[in-house]
C-alpha cells in the first residue's frame, strides 16, 4: 500500500463530513524489529509464560514466525484445553489434581478464543463448545456482581467483561441482552470506565465489543443503544488525547487506535487526531517504550490497519512476511554495569526502604526478586492479561477494591507492570497500597 493519508467524505448537506482514522504506513524495520522483540516470549511455554495475546497480535500484523506460531498455538490449544476441563471437574465438585491456580481467567480465556478465531477457527466441536460455556459462565457471574440496581462491581474488570463479549461475538455466539446491557449501562452513566489512566483501554475494549455486535446483529433489540453507546465511548476518546498526541496515555493508544480506526465519524477531527496518535506512537517506538507482549501485540494489528474486530471475518490467507530472530553480539549479550535502586514501602509497618543493586537494564521485577534474595523483603505475583502484578507485599495481602501502585519518587505512577518498568540509576520505587 502506498502512504495513506486521513480522508473525508461527504456525507448529505454540504459541511456535513466524516472523517476516518487511517494510519499512514510506517518504516518497515521498525515494524519488523517490534515484532521480533515477540519471538524470544514465544520459547517460553510454561503455563504462567503463555499468551494468547502474542499470536492473536501476529496474525493481525503483517509478520508471521513460521513453524515456531504454529507450535504456540498448539502449546496454547493443550495448555487450556487441559485447564478447561480442570476448571469444568472442579466447579462441579469431582475429584481432581488440577488446582485453582490452573484455572484460567475470563480475559485470559477470551485471548484464548481471539487467538482460535485468527486461525479463522470458530467454537463449534464439543471441545469449542465448552469453552463458549465456561465463558458465558463468567458472564454471568460478572453480570450477577454488578447486580441488577448497577451497584455492584465486576469480581475482574469492566475490561475484562467486554473483552469477553468480544470474544463471543468474534465465534458468532449471542450472549443474553442483559449480559450485554450492564456494560451498555456502564458506558451511558460513566461508571468505573473514565475514572484513571487505565480508562482507555477498558472503553476502547467496549467499544471493540459494541462494533463487533453492531455488525454482527446478534442483540437487535439493543441495537439503537449499542450504537449511541458506541459514538460516546469514541468521543471520550477523542477527548482523552493528549497533547503529545497519545490516547490517555502512550499504552493504551493502540487499543484506543484499533476502535477508532473501525469506522468513519462525523463532527469530529478524527483524521487529525489519528495522525497525531501515530506521531506520538513513532516517538515512542524510537525510544523504546514498548516492551511489554500485551501492548506489542495490541499495537502490531494497528500497524496493518486492522483491530479485532477484523476477526469477525479473519484473513487466514494473506501473506505475511517471515520473522528472523535478531542476532545478538557479545557486547550486547555481556552486562558489567551495575545501578542501584532504592526500594519504598510505606504502606507497612514498620516500613521499608533497602537500596538494592541489580545489573543494568534489570526490570524492576529483578529488584523485587533481588530484595527477597537478600532478605527482609518479601512479596506475591499472579499473572495477568498484561503480566505479573503485585497481590501482597511484606505479607499485606491486598483487599477488596484494593491494589499495589508502582511510583516512581517523588510521586510519579509508573504506567507499566514490575516485569516491563526498567528503572534507572539512583531512582527510588515506591510500592504503595491504595484504594480504588
Amino acid at each position: 500500500m502506498g502512504r495513506l493519508m486521513a480522508l473525508l467524505f461527504l456525507l448529505g448537506s454540504p459541511g456535513a463530513l466524516a472523517e476516518i482514522c487511517e494510519i499512514p504506513n510506517v518504516d518497515s524495520k521498525l515494524v519488523e524489529r517490534l515484532g521480533q522483540r515477540l519471538l524470544p516470549w514465544m520459547d517460553q511455554l510454561s503455563q504462567e509464560h503463555l499468551n494468547p495475546s502474542i499470536y492473536v497480535g501476529l496474525r493481525l500484523s503483517s509478520m508471521q514466525a513460521g513453524d515456531k506460531e504454529a507450535f504456540y498455538l498448539h502449546s496454547l490449544k493443550l495448555n487450556y484445553q487441559q485447564n478447561l476441563l480442570g476448571v469444568v471437574n472442579w466447579s462441579t465438585g469431582s475429584n481432581d489434581h488440577s488446582d485453582r491456580e490452573a484455572k484460567p481467567t475470563m480475559g485470559q480465556l477470551a485471548l484464548y478464543m481471539l487467538a482460535l478465531r485468527a486461525n479463522c477457527e470458530l467454537a463449534r466441536s464439543h471441545k469449542g463448545d465448552k469453552l463458549v460455556s465456561q465463558l458465558k459462565r463468567f458472564l454471568e457471574d460478572e453480570k450477577n456482581a454488578i447486580g441488577h440496581n448497577h451497584k455492584g462491581h465486576p469480581h475482574t474488570s469492566y475490561y475484562q467483561y467486554g473483552l469477553s463479549i468480544l470474544a463471543l461475538c468474534v465465534h458468532q455466539k449471542r450472549v443474553h441482552d442483559r449480559v450485554v446491557g450492564k456494560l451498555l449501562h456502564a458506558v451511558e452513566h460513566d461508571r468505573r470506565l473514565h475514572q484513571d489512566h487505565l480508562s482507555v483501554d477498558t472503553a476502547a475494549m467496549a467499544g471493540l465489543a459494541f462494533t463487533c455486535l453492531e455488525r454482527s446483529n446478534l442483540n437487535p433489540d439493543l441495537r439503537n443503544r449499542i450504537t449511541l453507546a458506541l459514538r460516546t465511548v469514541r468521543e471520550k476518546i477523542l477527548k482523552a488525547q493528549t497533547s503529545e498526541g497519545h490516547f490517555g496515555n502512550v499504552y493504551s493508544s493502540p487499543l484506543a487506535l484499533q476502535l477508532l480506526m473501525t469506522s468513519p465519524m462525523r463532527g469530529v477531527q478524527l483524521g487529525k487526531a489519528c495522525l497525531k496518535a501515530r506521531a506520538a506512537l513513532l516517538a515512542s517506538l524510537q525510544d523504546g517504550a514498548f516492551q511489554s507482549v500485551l501492548m506489542i501485540s495490541q499495537l502490531l494489528p494497528v500497524l496493518n490497519h486492522k483491530s479485532y474486530v477484523d476477526l469477525i471475518s479473519p484473513d487466514c490467507l494473506a501473506p505475511r512476511a517471515m520473522l528472523e530472530p535478531v542476532m545478538e553480539t557479545p557486547s550486547q549479550t555481556q552486562v558489567s554495569e551495575v545501578i542501584r535502586v532504592t526500594l519504598k514501602v510505606p504502606s507497612v509497618l514498620p516500613p521499608y526502604r533497602h537500596s538494592i543493586t541489580v545489573p543494568a537494564g534489570s526490570s524492576l521485577e529483578d529488584v523485587l526478586k533481588k530484595a527477597q534474595e537478600l532478605g527482609g523483603f518479601m512479596y506475591g505475583t499472579q499473572s495477568s492479561l498484561s503480566g505479573p502484578y503485585l497481590t501482597s507485599v511484606m505479607g499485606k495481602e491486598v483487599g477488596k477494591h484494593e491494589f499495589w501502585q508502582l511510583l516512581r519518587a517523588p510521586d510519579m505512577p509508573l504506567l507499566q507492570g514490575i516485569a516491563d518498568y526498567t528503572p534507572k540509576d539512583g531512582e527510588t520505587i515506591e510500592l504503595r497500597l491504595v484504594s480504588w
